[in-house]
């Protein structure tokens, strides 16, 4: 899989870019604020329709314009079409000229992964964070997980709104919780299966980068021992005094533990950056193994952040991706530039919202 082109209108600094890309290694050059994630975050918005920044649709649009567009041609066993518009009393989505009416129809056409500081979240920050990393690389490994997910968030929705009520409908009460829990079971059962099968590629990358002696360890850790209709009943009573739901998919977690203990709590910050990078080529290993193709690999001014053993933990990553005739993007300034990524790559000007391929 591969970007074969990219066309921004009024986004992020981007007035205007056209620019064609083939498969293996490009490298974005430029000093700070000049653009360079920018395209990194359009690329990462046409595989999931969302930024990897946390922002929001108008936070994307260019100072002083309307909206964005943001499209071009990835290519995999077909050539795919996209564009994406957004503003804000319109959106569109296309793919291939035709408006896409479900995300299980769209989601996988473009497969990327990112690396940036951010990253450091994962280990770092809440539930929440590590909860959207499992959902995202269901979404990319199963085409119905997103419906599944949708449908659970629109009757939790529902049944929380209910729930903040003085006067409880017990009926329609009694009709979310159906749907939030035959929902919520099967979103359980498939994070359930995610996890074994993901977390022994983190464990083997993190071994590579830190050494043996520390060896890494995910659990999933659901809020429903049982089942969810049996939890409802049983949170019942406390439910109605919170007004809110207390148990289900939207409060589990993912355990990072090293040597058995919360890597959030007692990794030493080298450590936390090492799980955060096996964790995100883990995602990549596992993409490549279920659909045989190396996802997009978009890495954001981080190689000048490792040391000599981290960033050599990463490379082969990397190598195998030019192998396979994959693709990376990688950002960075002249002071960052990691001298051992070899020589057979292409490089990219990045200057106040142009980009300019060079030799």
């Amino acid at each position: 899989m591969h970007l074969a082109h990219l066309r921004l209108r009024d986004f992020r600094n981007y007035a205007r870019l056209d620019s064609d890309f083939v498969p293996g290694f490009h490298v974005l050059m430029g000093d700070n604020a000049q653009g360079k994630t920018n395209i990194l975050e359009a690329i990462y918005l046409m595989a999931t329709l969302r930024s990897f920044r946390g922002a929001g649709g108008a936070l994307m649009v260019r100072q002083g314009q309307k909206g964005y567009f943001v499209g071009g041609q990835a290519i995999s066993t077909g050539q795919a079409d996209i564009r994406i518009y957004w503003s804000a009393t319109e959106r569109k989505l296309t793919l291939n000229s035709q408006p896409v009416r479900r995300l299980a129809d769209y989601l996988g056409t473009v497969r990327a992964v990112v690396f940036c500081s951010e990253d450091l979240l994962l280990v770092k920050g809440t539930g929440r964070i590590r909860r959207r990393f499992i959902d995202l690389l269901l979404s990319q490994s199963n085409p119905h997980y997103i419906t599944l997910l949708h449908r659970y968030t629109q009757a939790l929705k529902s049944r929380n709104a209910l729930l903040k009520q003085k006067l409880l409908d017990e009926t329609a009460l009694e009709s979310f919780s159906r749907e939030l829990a035959d929902a919520g079971d099967q979103i359980r059962a498939l994070r359930e299966t995610l996890v074994p099968d993901f977390s022994p590629l983190a464990a083997a990358n993190y071994s590579r980068i830190a050494g043996p002696s520390e060896p890494l360890q995910l659990a999933y850790a659901p809020s429903v021992k049982t089942d969810m209709t049996t939890e409802l009943a049983r949170f019942r009573t406390r439910e109605r005094a919170f007004r809110s739901t207390l148990v289900g998919p939207h409060r589990d977690d993912l355990q990072i533990l090293i040597h058995g203990r919360p890597a959030a709590q007692f990794a030493s910050e080298g450590q936390k950056r090492s799980i955060a990078i096996a964790m995100k080529m883990a995602q990549a290993e596992f993409l490549t193994k279920l659909h045989g193709a190396p996802p997009i690999l978009l890495i954001d001014d981080v190689m000048g952040e490792l040391d000599l053993k981290r960033r050599t933990g990463l490379m082969p990553l990397l190598e195998r991706s030019q192998q396979s005739r994959g693709q990376v993007f990688m950002t960075c300034t002249e002071e960052s530039w990691p001298a051992e990524i070899g020589r057979e790559l292409h490089r990219w000007k990045v200057q106040s919202g142009q980009l300019q391929g060079r030799s």
